[in-house]
């Protein structure tokens, strides 16, 4: 889960098919396609294309439930993700 400073938020699901959905707080919802790159997590395909980009990668994270760290979403704005239990 990622949250902004502004209080909003994002849910992200990646499936062991390698699909890959998220919900925001304000109820859009988007789907990709998601694999492994060297040290880096990568979305593909992201539809629908309401942020311009169709691709992002992040660096790849190891945490335990409940473990926080601080990273940037695709636009570049700073968010705090969270590991959280459950779907």
């Amino acid at each position: 889960m990622s949250h902004y400073p502004d209080g909003g938020w994002v849910k992200h699901w990646f499936n062991r098919d390698g699909s890959y959905s998220a919900e925001f707080s304000d109820g859009r919802r988007i789907t990709a396609t998601w694999r492994v790159e060297g040290n880096r997590v990568c979305l593909n395909g992201i539809r629908p294309s309401f942020m311009m980009i169709s691709r992002f990668c992040s660096p790849m994270i190891e945490a335990g439930v409940g473990e926080r760290w601080a990273s940037r979403d695709p636009l570049g704005r700073r968010v705090q993700n969270e590991l959280v239990p459950g779907r």
